[in-house]
Formats: C-alpha cells, sequence, structure tokens
C-alpha cells in the first residue's frame, strides 16, 4: 500500500472487528482507531432495560465516536494506515434498532449536523457470522455487561447489519463471512485476510475461504 489509506472494519456485536481491525493495523504498519465502547457510562444500564436508557447510551456513542472521527483529520493520522474497528454510520444502526419515535426523530436532527463532517473511509470490512457463532464469541470475551446479552436482540442486530450493507455503496465493500474463519489465533487465516484486504480496489467483493462450497 504506497498511498494514505483509511480502512473501517464494521460488522454484528461479537464478530471480530476489533480483532481484525488490530491484525490489520499491525500488518499494515498503521494507526489504530477503536472505538470505547467501555467507556460509556450508560451501557450497563442499557443493557439491563433497553428502553429506558437507549437515547442516554445512544447519544453518548454519537458524541464519543464523532469527537473521535474529528481526529482522524489530524495530519499525523494519515501518514500511512488508519484502521478503525466502526463506521460512523453504524450509531443510526442501533439508534434506529432502539430508540422510539419522538427520540430518533431528535436523534436524526443531531447526527444530520454531524455526519457530514466525518471522513470517508477508503475501504470498509464487513465481518458476518452466524448467531450461535456470535453468542459463542461474546462469551469467550467475558464483558460483565454482556453476561445476558438477548440472543433476539442479537438476531436483530445481525438482520439491521446484512440489510444496510447490502444497500451500501458509499465506499468500497469487501464482505466476510469469519463463521469457519479464527482470525484471533489462525495464521493461515490471518494472512488470507490480510491478502483480500490488500488486493481490494473498488466495488462490492466477497471473500470465500479456501475450501468454502
Amino acid at each position: 500500500m504506497d498511498r494514505s489509506l483509511y480502512i473501517v472494519v464494521e460488522g454484528p456485536v461479537g464478530v471480530g472487528k476489533t480483532t481484525l481491525a488490530k491484525l490489520l493495523a499491525d500488518r499494515l504498519g498503521g494507526v489504530l482507531v477503536a472505538e470505547p465502547v467501555e467507556e460509556n457510562p450508560f451501557l450497563a444500564p442499557f443493557y439491563s432495560d433497553r428502553e429506558k436508557h437507549a437515547f442516554q447510551a445512544q447519544l453518548f456513542f454519537l458524541l464519543s465516536r464523532f469527537q473521535q472521527q474529528q481526529e482522524l483529520h489530524q495530519p499525523d493520522l494519515f501518514r500511512q494506515v488508519t484502521v478503525s474497528d466502526y463506521l460512523f454510520a453504524k450509531d443510526r444502526i442501533f439508534a434506529a434498532l432502539n430508540l422510539g419515535a419522538p427520540e430518533m426523530a431528535l436523534y436524526d436532527r443531531v447526527y444530520s449536523m454531524l455526519r457530514p463532517r466525518v471522513a470517508k473511509p477508503d475501504l470498509v470490512v464487513y465481518l458476518q457470522a452466524r448467531l450461535d457463532v456470535l453468542q459463542a464469541r461474546i462469551r469467550r470475551r467475558g464483558r460483565d455487561f454482556e453476561r445476558n446479552f438477548d440472543p433476539d436482540y442479537l438476531a436483530r442486530i445481525s438482520s439491521t447489519y446484512n440489510d444496510f450493507f447490502f444497500h451500501y455503496d458509499e465506499t468500497p465493500l469487501l464482505v466476510i463471512n469469519t463463521t469457519d474463519i479464527d482470525l484471533a489465533s489462525n495464521e493461515a487465516d490471518q494472512d488470507a485476510i490480510v491478502a483480500a484486504v490488500r488486493r481490494h480496489r473498488k466495488g462490492v467483493q466477497h471473500y470465500i475461504p479456501r475450501g468454502a462450497v
């Protein structure tokens, strides 16, 4: 990669976004920009009572993500490669899932003011996985506030992500189903994914693991 690049890794909860983002930043000699999930003071209450705490949690995420995105405009972050484990537009995916109509209207007013000021990535890598695989990965990472993650809510998240990226056309998109891929510890899988990211230049492509039918 011979120019500055901004790569985003996206996907539902538990799919391995941060794992891949860290890997890409390391392999490509880039800077990692990870969203501060555990810094949100409303997140644990949200998982206990989504209806009651959704707006506070979502607004905190929106403003925190926007602040982080503004830092991407700093020249030193675009010297080579910048890899983020979230797309700014994902914030609205979760808002639409969790907010009632009056709250969503207010959210959209704020979002519409911030969205034009956010840098567009050069490539988005969208990770998918079966629901049971997502559940297993969530259990494995052991975050306290995710201990009783509602499987129906996780299914809704996954479905909404699939719909969003089915219609996504703002940037080049690489779609990877990670159900049978071990990004955390399988070096062959890691090498193959990094190579696929290096090759991708335009349009939508689907990565198919070697040996898959």
